[in-house]
This record gives C-alpha cells, sequence and structure tokens, in this order.
C-alpha cells in the first residue's frame, strides 16, 4: 500500500520555509510522502529540506514586484502554474495539501480547491499574509502559529504554534549561561533570512559605546548583509569587539544557545526559536511588514516580560545601548527573561501539525 502524500506549498522566504520543513520531518517520521511545491526563488530556499522530499517547480508570480509588462503577465503565469500543479496531483494524489503562504502556493491551493482534496493553511504571524487571507475560507482549517491571529469571518483558526527545525529542536531548554561581572557574554544578532540594513546601522555604533568592561568580555555574532559586513567589521574592530560578520550563519541555533542575549527582528520563526530555545531577546519589529504582522508576533514575548520590544520608530544608538546593557549587566533579569521566554516556547508544534494533517485524511 503506497504510503499517503502531502503536498507542501510554501513561499522563497525563511518565514514560510522553516515551518514547511519542520512539518516535512515530522510527516517522514510518521512514514508519510511529502513533496514541496514552490517556484524557481521558493527552491533555492529548500536546501534545508530532507532528500526525502522532492521539489515540484511551478509557475507563480507577484504583482509586489516588477514593471507594469511584468504585472500584466502576473495572471498568466498563475494560470500557467495551475494547471501543471493540477496535472501533477492527478499523477499522484496528495491526500493532503498544507499551504505555508507566499505567491508560490497559489496554484497548489488552487488547485487543490478545483480538485476537492483536503487542504490546509498554516499562518506563521498574527495578522495573515494577502495569499493565506485570500484562501482562509476555502480550507477545512487554518493552523496559527501565533495567538491570537487576525483571521477573516468564517475561517476556522487552531493554535498550534510556529514548528520548529530539527536543528532548533535539539536546543530547546538548553540551560541559559546568565551573564556574571567574571565571564564572557555571547550576543547575537540576527536580521531575517535576507539582513537587514537597520540592524547593520545601529547595532554595532550602539554595542560599540558600552562600558569597557562590558566591551572586553563580548563576543558578537552578527548577521549582515554582504554589502554592510565591511562596514559592520569595521565599527567592531575599532571597539576592539570580537565579532564574526556573515551574511549567513548555518549554525543559528547552536549560536542561540549559546548567546546571553539576542537581537533580532521579529519574524514568525525568530520568535519561535528564541522562545523554545528560552533566551532575553531585543526585538526589533520590520516596520514595513505587512500589516505591522512583526509586532503582533513579538507582542507574546513582550506581554511576558521575555524581550524589549524596540519599534523602528524609536530606534536609537542610545535606546538600544539602554536595553543592552540593563540585560547584560543584571543577572537575574535576564535569567527571568530567558525563563519567561522558554515558558511560551511551543517546541511540540510541528507535532501538533501533523496530527492536523492525519486528522484530515481520515
Amino acid at each position: 500500500m503506497t504510503a499517503p502524500l502531502c503536498l507542501i506549498a510554501a513561499g522563497g522566504t525563511g518565514g514560510h520555509m522553516f515551518p514547511a520543513q519542520a512539518l516535512s520531518e515530522e510527516l517522514l517520521k510518521r512514514g508519510w510522502r511529502v513533496k514541496l511545491s514552490t517556484d524557481e526563488r521558493g527552491a533555492r530556499y529548500a536546501g534545508a529540506f530532507p532528500a526525502a522530499v522532492p521539489r515540484e517547480i511551478v509557475a507563480s508570480a507577484t504583482t509586489a514586484r516588477g514593471g507594469a509588462l511584468a504585472k500584466l503577465g502576473v495572471p498568466f503565469r498563475i494560470a500557467s502554474g495551475v494547471l501543471a500543479a493540477r496535472r501533477a496531483m492527478k499523477a499522484d494524489r496528495p491526500a493532503v495539501v498544507v499551504g505555508f503562504g507566499g505567491y508560490p502556493t497559489i496554484p497548489a491551493m488552487s488547485a487543490a480547491l478545483t480538485l476537492g482534496i483536503p487542504r490546509m493553511i498554516h499562518e506563521a504571524n498574527g495578522v495573515m499574509g494577502r495569499v493565506n487571507r485570500a484562501f482562509a475560507t476555502r480550507v477545512d482549517l487554518v493552523a496559527c502559529g501565533i495567538w491570537p491571529t487576525d483571521l477573516p469571518k468564517g475561517a476556522k483558526g487552531i493554535y498550534t504554534g510556529n514548528p520548529i527545525r530539527a536543528a532548533v529542536e535539539a536546543y530547546v531548554g538548553a540551560p541559559y549561561q546568565a551573564p556574571r561581572a567574571d565571564t564572557p557574554l555571547h550576543v547575537l544578532v540576527i536580521g531575517g533570512s535576507q539582513g537587514a540594513r537597520v540592524l547593520s546601522k545601529v547595532v554595532p555604533e550602539a554595542i560599540a559605546g558600552l562600558p569597557p568592561e562590558i566591551c572586553a568580555r563580548l563576543s558578537l555574532s552578527h548577521q549582515a548583509r554582504a554589502e554592510d559586513a565591511d562596514e559592520v567589521s569595521a565599527t567592531y574592530r575599532a571597539a576592539r569587539i570580537a565579532a564574526d560578520v556573515q551574511p549567513f550563519f548555518a549554525d543559528v541555533p547552536e549560536r542561540l544557545a549559546a548567546c546571553q542575549l539576542v537581537i533580532s527582528r521579529s519574524g514568525a520563526s525568530s520568535v519561535a526559536d528564541i522562545a523554545a530555545i528560552g533566551r532575553p531577546s531585543i526585538l526589533i519589529p520590520f516596520a514595513a511588514a505587512t500589516g505591522d504582522h512583526q509586532t503582533a508576533n513579538s507582542r507574546a514575548l513582550a506581554e511576558a516580560g521575555a524581550a524589549v520590544v524596540l519599534p523602528e520608530s524609536v530606534l536609537d544608538v542610545e535606546s538600544l545601548r539602554r536595553d543592552i546593557r540593563a540585560i547584560l549587566s543584571d543577572e537575574a533579569r535576564a535569567t527571568q527573561m530567558a525563563s519567561r521566554a522558554l515558558s511560551l516556547g511551543r517546541p511540540d508544534a510541528a507535532t501538533r501539525l501533523a496530527d492536523l494533517v492525519v486528522e484530515l485524511n481520515r
């Protein structure tokens, strides 16, 4: 008997791909077959998916990029993708189709809708993305990574949390080494899958101005865009601060577990990882995020006292330096922040999500 197939449709960013990868890992453990449906851009972000997950590349497009001519071609590219997805599903019919958002999910979700295949959406953020919102009332259920999530009327939402990858799961609840006066201080700075220009400008200057007794013990891991890396490194070097500056860290979970403080955007996957491992954080929501969803993502950690949230509208060198110093100089506070973050973690989110997939197949 052929194992049931789950088709996972996801767009080409870490916020979509990381939860999709986590679900694929969990379903494979349960004996399911898994396929990934995405576009050419998304395929470039799928390198960490298990080798047992084949990629189906379908045509898709967005009206958010490109000139007038490119925008005119969007409906035709999407229609082509839907037809290709239908042909693939007829050849190897999925038991369930799960969409994680982004324009590359449109073909698979549309094809599943026309073929009457059980389907669900996972929404990672506290405010639904445009594509997920469009399908929210046309699926069997919406699994929510953040609670509460702003859902359209008529959509059935279930709180699962945001799945974490196996690489993160290995460090869930790792003991926190609180900052003390005589110990090294590790700080991790991450800005999403593309890095963040504002973090490259403000964070190094804020850290470089910390008291000498803190700077002497600091060890930085700073994710910076390639075009910003030299400037960021120079700022740390001038302040005699040890810093590893790279456009991408393949071992973020390990660095997160080792740090005393993380400074980060509040993308859904980042927030989920921080909570699952349990670390104090300073979160800087991306101001241009659709529906201000990164502020919604950070709310639970902030309200629990696990994170300090600095909106870009008030972010400056002095305020960031103040908050970094306050956390790294207060062992009790840092320990409490780590504990409260851990209490909000949902390391079993992938299990919860996989359970819903299995239920849809009954």
